[in-house]
């Protein structure tokens, strides 16, 4: 990295020390995730009014594909930025490039998940745009590891030809008009590449990452993640306050709304992950891509209690039961998911998944509003 911060000249691409003591992410990374926080804001809106207006199974194949093609955009420059970041004018240039491409992506969500809920055709042509965008900037970094790292250039030559080659298979992909079926039928490769890419990549000479500064950004994420079910909170706590003023009710579902997030956060947190993947390199593929599904339960959570807030205001088509079993599933879903993906690189204890199952119940049991509603009286169960 350069030696003086107000000029950050050009660094040699060397490849960072996964021993440094004391790394941290750098306010650029930071800056890099804020337009993460829109991307997640985007889907879990979409996904909210999909599921209001019973539109689930669409909608939850669109959040899918839209989760996916979020958070692989962030691991692509998270893992890279941990083994490479020289944090040099031509690399913050090229970062800004990125985010640029990670915001056209956010666009492109809402007409992905349209098309899909019509049923005709997959809309992805702004997504993939902002793929070409964000691909074309990485390619770049990689093409400029190869040169100035000759240790590894062979890894990174084949990052940068993996990269290309499939992202030659999305615009293939964008450019044959097919039904919703189809297009997932001919993705579907392109998803296994995509994520075996990186085993392939490096399995001669891996990537000088530091898995403390890994285990950080992927806190970072999970909290970026957690800003949504407090957004959602807030709309649900907005709505019954609209509908029936201040009460002990709102009051408890308010505080319950936090605590469930609070309690996700808790959890997540419960044991330092960057010890037990430092000691445990080898297991880095299971707490890259176990991440995944986990920023998606809890963004889709987030979207649950929207859900709840929209029910809340008569602008839903589905009834009670469902409206709070899009908070239930998805938060039982990431307690689950985390806990296995932390056991694979700690000694994890599975008592602690009792808190969010706590808070979960309490959630439930908060909402004796519901039982006013004439629509959920049937919904006995609650």
């Amino acid at each position: 990295m350069s030696s003086n911060p107000l000029r950050h000249a050009l660094s040699r691409m060397g490849g960072r020390d996964p021993h440094e003591k004391h790394r941290t992410a750098t306010p650029l990374e930071l800056f890099f995730d804020l337009t993460f926080v829109i991307a997640f804001g985007v889907a879990g809106n979409q996904f909210a009014h999909a599921v209001a207006e019973a539109h689930f199974w669409p909608g939850l194949l669109a959040f899918s594909f839209a989760m996916f093609a979020v958070i692989w955009a962030w691991i692509n420059f998270t893992w890279f930025a941990s083994a490479y970041d020289t944090d040099d004018w031509v690399f913050r240039v090229v970062t800004m490039v990125q985010m640029v491409g990670v915001l056209v992506l956010a666009m492109g969500i809402e007409p992905v998940f349209h098309s899909i809920i019509e049923g005709k055709h997959v809309d992805n042509v702004t997504m993939v745009l902002g793929y070409i965008v964000m691909r074309v900037a990485l390619i770049f970094q990689w093409l400029r590891a190869a040169r100035q790292d000759p240790e590894r250039r062979e890894t990174c030559l084949r990052y940068a030809k993996y990269v290309a080659i499939v992202q030659v298979g999305w615009v293939v992909v964008l450019l044959v008009d097919a039904s919703v079926l189809t297009t997932f039928l001919m993705a579907t490769p392109l998803f296994i590449m995509e994520m075996a890419a990186p085993y392939f990549a490096e399995r001669k000479i891996r990537t000088p990452w530091h898995a403390h500064h890994i285990a950080e950004r992927y806190g970072l994420l999970a909290i970026i993640a957690l800003g949504e079910c407090l957004i959602g909170a807030i709309e649900t706590l907005r709505a019954i306050v609209a509908t029936h003023q201040w009460s002990m009710d709102a009051a408890l579902v308010g505080l319950s709304g936090t605590g469930l997030a609070f309690s996700m956060w808790w959890i997540y947190f419960i044991l330092p992950s960057g010890p037990a993947l430092h000691v445990q390199r080898h297991r880095s593929w299971v707490f890259g891509y176990g991440h995944m599904p986990i920023f998606a339960a809890i963004a889709a959570t987030g979207a649950g209690l929207h859900v709840a807030a929209y029910y809340i205001d008569h602008e839903t088509h589905i009834p009670a039961a469902a409206a709070v079993a899009s908070i239930a599933i998805p938060s039982l879903s990431s307690r689950s998911r985390s806990a296995r993906c932390t056991a694979s690189c700690s000694a994890w204890t599975a008592n602690t998944s009792g808190a969010r199952r706590w808070w979960s119940s309490a959630w439930l049991q908060a909402l004796p509003w519901l039982e006013r509603e004439p629509r959920c009286r049937s919904a006995c169960w609650l």
